[in-house]
């Protein structure tokens, strides 16, 4: 027991930080299809939309900003955590990462407030065609 004890104590903190880099990163992935659904299905409907300009700008700045943390991701997956210098660097990275997917979460909540959700019509064609 107290051997289970103390490898729980020494945990080792890039092991842990590679985990939490590659749960980040699918869902970056996760976030950037939802993404690109929307992005076509906005530029499908194109000006139709009532907030066809806003809609453009939200799912754009998500995907730029899920992007930049992708590469981030990267960087960071790349970086030991035994330097300290190193770790100073990972955890800044680490902090960057957050703020952009918590940004990109932003702009996904925003814009489904505003309608861009394929499965609700937006117009009386939209209605017919689930009819059928």
């Amino acid at each position: 027991m107290a051997s289970f004890l103390n490898n729980m104590k020494a945990m080792d903190a890039n092991r842990y930080a590679t985990k939490k880099t590659i749960a980040q990163g699918m869902l970056d992935i996760a976030l950037l299809t939802a993404n690109a659904s929307q992005l076509k299905y906005i530029l499908q409907v194109g000006e139709q939309h009532q907030f066809y300009k806003l809609m453009l700008i939200l799912i754009s700045l998500s995907i730029v900003l899920q992007v930049a943390a992708g590469i981030l991701l990267v960087v960071q997956s790349l970086i030991s955590m035994h330097n300290p210098k190193d770790r100073s660097l990972g955890f800044t990275i680490n902090h960057f990462v957050d703020a952009f997917i918590f940004l990109s979460v932003f702009c996904d909540v925003m814009k489904m407030n505003f309608g861009l959700d394929p499965a609700i019509p937006h117009s009386s064609d939209d209605v017919e065609l689930l009819k059928h």
